[in-house]
């Protein structure tokens, strides 16, 4: 995945799974009632945008469903990061629309040249260039 759809869906997550914490798994019906949308916060907004595209929406419920169930579980954050990676990936106008809510919300993310690696949090061991080995 390119580098910088990566490091946009590692600076969405959070926002996301802070909604589906505060909201379980009815976050995603909360979204569809417009009332929500004043107590939803950020989290909601990129949730429902990334929702909105048809052919990855029911991927992405799935992945809040589960981390709804454990929201602490990382592996379950890494699934839900996966999706969104893959909805902005497929899909310039949501990162597009995705990178403005987060601009206007005073988030940014860069992430420039080959292995480069840029995101608002970073919950484990990032390695780049040839031959690199983390040892525990």
């Amino acid at each position: 995945m390119d580098p910088e759809i990566t490091a946009l869906a590692a600076t969405v997550t959070p926002y996301v799974a802070t909604a589906v914490g505060a909201y379980g798994a009815g976050v995603v019906a909360r979204l569809q009632d417009v009332a929500a949308d004043a107590t939803v916060g950020l989290g909601g907004r990129l949730l429902r945008r990334l929702l909105a595209r048809d052919e990855s929406a029911p991927a992405v419920e799935a992945a809040v469903t589960d981390l709804a169930e454990d929201p602490s579980d990382e592996d379950r954050t890494a699934a839900l990061r996966l999706q969104i990676g893959k909805v902005l990936a497929a899909d310039a106008q949501v990162a597009a629309d995705v990178s403005r809510m987060l601009a206007s919300a005073g988030v940014t993310v860069t992430a420039s040249g080959e292995r480069s690696v840029a995101a608002n949090t970073i919950s484990g061991v990032v390695v780049t260039g040839d031959g690199a080995q983390v040892t525990r």
